[in-house]
This record gives C-alpha cells, structure tokens and sequence, in this order.
C-alpha cells in the first residue's frame, strides 16, 4: 500500500466496476483465454479420439462374440465389458462451455481422475484379454497417452499462466459478493428503522396504560381497600407476634392429637391447624371471646402439665406466660375485635359493585401492561440485534471495499477508489 502514490486516485462507481476491470485486464485476460479455449479444444479432440479408439474395441469384441468361438470368446467377453465400462466413464466428462479458471480446473480435475480410473480398469481387464484385439488396445493406449499429455500441459498452464486472469474472474464475483453485502445492510437498516417505529409506539402505549392504572388505583373505592388490606397486613404481623412462642407447642399438640395421646375434637384440631397456617384469618373468625383458642391453649397447658408435651425449659416458660395472658388477661381482646373488623371491612368492599367493576378494570389494565412490557422486551432485543448485525455488515462492507481496491490495484497497477452510487 505504501508503494502506491495515493496521489493518484481513480474513483469507479461499483455499479461500473466490473466493466472497468474488463477493460483494465482485457490486454492480460484475452490472450489467457484464448489459450485456454486453444487447449480445450486439443483435449476434446483427444478425449474423442480415446472415445473412438474404446469404441472400435467394443465393436470388434462384439463382432468376434457373435461367433461364439469357444477359443475367443472368453476373452472377447472380457474385452466387451472393458470397452463398456470405461465408455460409461468416459462420455461422463462435460465440456465447459466457457472458459473460467474454475470451469478449466475442474475439467482438468475430471481428466485425471478418468485417467487414473482408465488405468485401473487396464490393469484388472488387460490380463483377461490378452493375445487377442492387441492392435485396438495398442490404440486406445497411445490416445490416452496424448489425452493425458495435453491434460498435463493444461495443469501446468493453469499453475503457471492462468493466475492473474484467475485473479480477474475473482474480482468480478467480489463485486457481485460486495452488492449482496451492501442490499443486506440496507435490509437490515430498513428493517431496524421498523422496530424503532414500533418501539415507539409501544412506549407510547406503555405509559397511556401505566396512566390509565394510577388513574384507576386513585379511586376512592380502591384506595379504601388497599387502606383496609394494609392494615389486615399490620394486624397479621401483630398476631403472628403475639402467637410466636405458641407455634411450635400448637404443632406438637397437632401430632398428639392426631396419635390419640391427647383428645382434642375435631372442630378444634381444625382451628388448630388454621392456627398454624394462617394465624390472622384463624383469629378473625373466632367468636367473641375467642373461645376456641381458648380450649385449644387449656388442652395445651394440660398436655404440658401431664409431661405429654415436652420442650426446652426457656421455650417452655415463654409459652406458659403467654397461655397466661391469653387465658387470664384477655391479651388477644383488643387484637381479636379488631382483626374482626378489618376483615369485615375488606369483605364488604369486595362485595361492591363498584370495587368488582374497578378491579376488574385494573386487572384488564395489569394484564395488558404485563403483555406490552414482554412485547417490548422482545422487541428491544430484536433492535439490538439487528443494529448489531447492521454494523457487522458495515465493516463486511469496507472490508470487502478494500480487498477490492487492493486486487484493483494489483492487476491493473492502478489505484482506485470505489464509490457507491
């Protein structure tokens, strides 16, 4: 690249590039092919020769099998089936109908492999033909003997001569390469420009409904309920606190109970096990004076005095102080009248029709914003995606661009600078 003077520098259009290479190598490129169509012919002259001199020796071995001579015919049998094997293999070979580097390599390529074959099947059927049809098989040998020199000479021709014409023809597929790469890159662009569009539109409709659900959570209706579920949350946390040192007795007495070692009815092995998976609801539907818990802890306390119910002596004595003050203090009054009430409260607004209507709405709401923010999600991806591709594209194409300037340069000695229209 240094050696170039870049003072100098051609500007063609990549839509008329290949036109200029042609011209520009038209002086290297014609006397290539012409030699190239020269020596293609020479080899089909000869492959036809070799085609001729096989088919003289099918023709005289069916000849001498039609006299069904016990003493020849054997051996014309053998040389029959010979001559038709290798006609078989022989008028495979196409001839390329123009002439590329490519198209000569793989006919010179066929060539080889058909001599390498002819000779096999010389070597395996020879020994079963001969004395007899020696004059024909001579002949067939000398044709393919001057096939496989011109062949050789077509190898040598294409190592050493065709090169840069080589070099040419592939310029002309890099600009065709080049083309697709750049309509790719446009499609991408195209197609990235849409996502961004619909990207937009989905933010758009992403905050209307976003609006649309603070709008409809700002009703008094709803505000009244979420007040009433906080405060069912607050009291759930208090209950839970104030029953802690009652969990794990309560889940012995379960086991006892079950097992028959402590009877306790059904109605309160019931509560006990509301008790134990939600203490909150459990309390809140008890009656005034919470009585089943009552019976429930004087089981427990009973238990525990009968050495039933076993525990460490600091779990112990945390859980009979608090079956104390449930029992003989009324701890849980106040606790119990007002989870009572919250759960009163949240009940009859469910009940409304109007709380119904707005959370049926909210819930519509919810449920199309959950399905924009995955379709925006996906759709977000998709435009990284092909911005990325996009730009993997755009250095595919200055590579390509270049690698093209470069070949430009080296056949033509010329420096050009490729543009696009």
């Amino acid at each position: 690249m240094c050696a170039r003077d870049m003072s100098q520098v051609q500007q063609v259009a990549l839509t008329e590039l290949k036109e200029w290479l042609r011209k520009e190598t038209a002086p290297l490129i014609e006397p290539m092919k012409n030699k190239g169509t020269s020596l293609l012919k020479e080899e089909e002259g000869r492959l036809n020769d070799a085609i001729e001199s096989n088919r003289k020796i099918l023709e005289s071995s069916r000849r001498e099998m039609e006299k069904k001579d016990p003493k020849t015919y054997r051996f014309s049998r053998n040389a029959n089936k010979f001559a038709e094997n290798l006609s078989k293999i022989m008028e495979a070979i196409k001839i390329p109908e123009h002439i590329s580097y490519d198209s000569l390599q793989t006919f010179h390529n066929d060539l080889i492999k058909l001599i390498a074959t002819t000779e096999q099947l010389r070597r395996e059927a020879y020994p079963y033909i001969t004395p007899y049809f020696i004059f024909d098989r001579r002949r067939l040998d000398a044709t393919l003997k001057r096939l496989q020199d011109i062949n050789n000479e077509l190898g040598e021709f294409l190592t050493t001569q065709y090169i840069k014409a080589k070099t040419a023809e592939g310029a002309s597929d890099m600009v065709d390469k080049l083309i697709e790469t750049i309509n790719q890159a446009s499609e991408t662009k195209n197609e990235r420009e849409k996502v961004q569009q619909i990207e937009k539109s989905l933010q758009a409709k992403l905050q209307e409904t976003q609006q649309e659900i603070a709008q409809v959570q700002t009703k008094a209706e709803l505000t009244e309920l979420l007040t009433a579920e906080e405060r069912i949350k607050e009291l759930r946390e208090n209950v839970k606190h104030n029953l802690r040192y009652l969990q794990k007795p309560f889940f012995k007495l379960q086991s006892l109970a079950k097992s028959g070692d402590v009877a306790v009815p059904v109605d309160e092995v019931k509560k006990l096990g509301d008790y134990l998976s939600d203490p909150f609801e459990a309390l809140a539907t008890e009656e005034e004076g919470h009585p089943t818990l009552k019976d429930i802890l004087k089981k427990l306390n009973e238990a525990i005095s009968q050495k039933k119910l076993k525990l460490k002596s600091t779990r112990l004595r945390k859980a009979q102080e608090q079956i104390d003050r449930v029992l003989n203090k009324g701890s849980l009054n106040v606790l119990h009248k007002n989870c009572i009430e919250a759960r009163s409260q949240k009940s009859k607004m469910l009940t409304s029709n109007a709380v119904i209507a707005l959370q049926n709405e909210l819930t519509q709401l919810q449920n199309q914003l959950g399905g924009m923010q995955k379709e925006n999600e996906f759709t977000c991806s998709r435009g990284k995606a092909l911005e990325n591709e996009h730009q993997k594209l755009k250095e595919k194409i200055e590579t390509q661009k270049k690698e093209l300037e470069r070949i430009a340069f080296q056949l033509t000695n010329k420096n050009i600078h490729v543009v696009f229209k």
